[in-house]
């Protein structure tokens, strides 16, 4: 059950798409805590929606408010399935949800809205490409192996949650960096479910031909009108997990002609993986070399190469030939245990 537990005692709104209760606030209250909605508050944009940074029942809550444009089409669906998705599902690597609003704006439009908890730490995609400015020099944020290797895990046991909870399988249909989101402690949560479908049976709730998502982040078989598949999001979690090591974007300038993030890998692999990972994990392997016992870089190199070919495996051009998302976490969970062992 999602509920949000406040100090003190509040008027509630019951949400039949959720079927739970949850605190109540209207347009005006998302307008107040947002500036009147101001782009200085914009922290996010998306196709069918805008997020912004706000302030809630009277300073003490820091939120995320999703704002969606019902103007654009497909932007109602989104957050229906965004708010049925929701209802279904709790687990620690997910977004927090702490309201929804369905109200009236200022101009007496329909207003519908979703409020999460703030992630301070930003998305994987601003950890990954932002820059920090040192002096009159800009240098990308340090992340560390252990980092990416905890951030892999969190992703992973999320997606997991998804597939084979409960709650029965959800396919999440639009993994990518912007939607993993980070709170204080570096703790990942998935977001972003405006895409999301269920799977009943063997077959999912809808083709690809209502996701827009790039073929190149859902899977190859998505451009040629493929069924949405958890093997979909399989496929997605490759991606991001290559680009998580490599730092290299898959949309990358270097990838054309044919070429892609995955055949990437698969040509250097394993041999030429140091000359092709992120130069940053590199220095790390080589501060190692220095500090600690030879065969403790080894273990860190045998911990890159198995976290690469997990993403590889993901990234099969088969469907049927990925691995699952278990599989997946355990694999991960493994390797992530493995450079403490003695």
């Amino acid at each position: 059950m999602l509920v949000w537990r406040g100090k003190q005692k509040r008027n509630l709104l019951s949400l039949p798409s959720f079927g739970s209760k949850f605190p109540k606030v209207s347009y005006n209250d998302l307008a107040r805590a947002t500036c009147g909605l101001s782009a200085s508050n914009l922290i996010g944009k998306g196709r069918y929606s805008s997020v912004y940074k706000g302030e809630l029942f009277q300073g003490r809550t820091l939120v995320a408010i999703k704002v969606f444009r019902l103007e654009t089409r497909g932007a109602q669906q989104s957050f229906i399935a965004e708010c049925n998705a929701l209802r279904k599902v709790r687990h620690r690597n997910l977004v927090p949800i702490v309201t929804a609003c369905t109200s009236i704006d200022s101009s007496g439009n329909d207003f519908k809205a979703l409020v999460y908890e703030f992630m301070a730490q930003g998305d994987l995609h601003e950890l990954l490409y932002s820059t920090k400015c040192d002096g009159n020099t800009s240098t990308q944020i340090h992340v560390t192996m252990a980092q990416r290797l905890s951030i892999a895990v969190d992703v992973a046991d999320a997606l997991e949650y998804l597939h084979h909870g409960n709650q029965g399988t959800i396919l999440h249909c639009d993994l990518k960096p912007s939607n993993i989101l980070l709170d204080d402690n570096m703790t990942e949560h998935v977001g972003d479910f405006g895409l999301a479908r269920f799977k009943v049976d063997s077959a999912s709730s809808s083709s690809t031909h209502s996701i827009s998502t790039s073929a190149a982040i859902m899977g190859p078989e998505c451009a040629t009108g493929g069924a949405v598949s958890s093997a979909g999001d399989v496929y997605s979690f490759g991606i991001v997990l290559l680009e998580l090591f490599l730092r290299r974007m898959p949309t990358d300038e270097m990838f054309d002609g044919g070429m892609n993030i995955t055949k990437f890998v698969e040509m250097n692999f394993p041999d030429m993986i140091p000359h092709i990972i992120d130069p940053q994990l590199l220095e790390e392997q080589q501060d190692l070399s220095q500090e600690t016992s030879f065969a403790m870089k080894e273990k860190s190199l045998e911990c890159l190469l198995s976290v690469l070919n997990i993403g590889l495996l993901c990234t099969k051009t088969s469907p049927n030939e990925r691995i699952c998302m278990q599989e997946v976490a355990a694999r991960l969970h493994e390797t992530k245990a493995y450079p403490r062992e003695n």
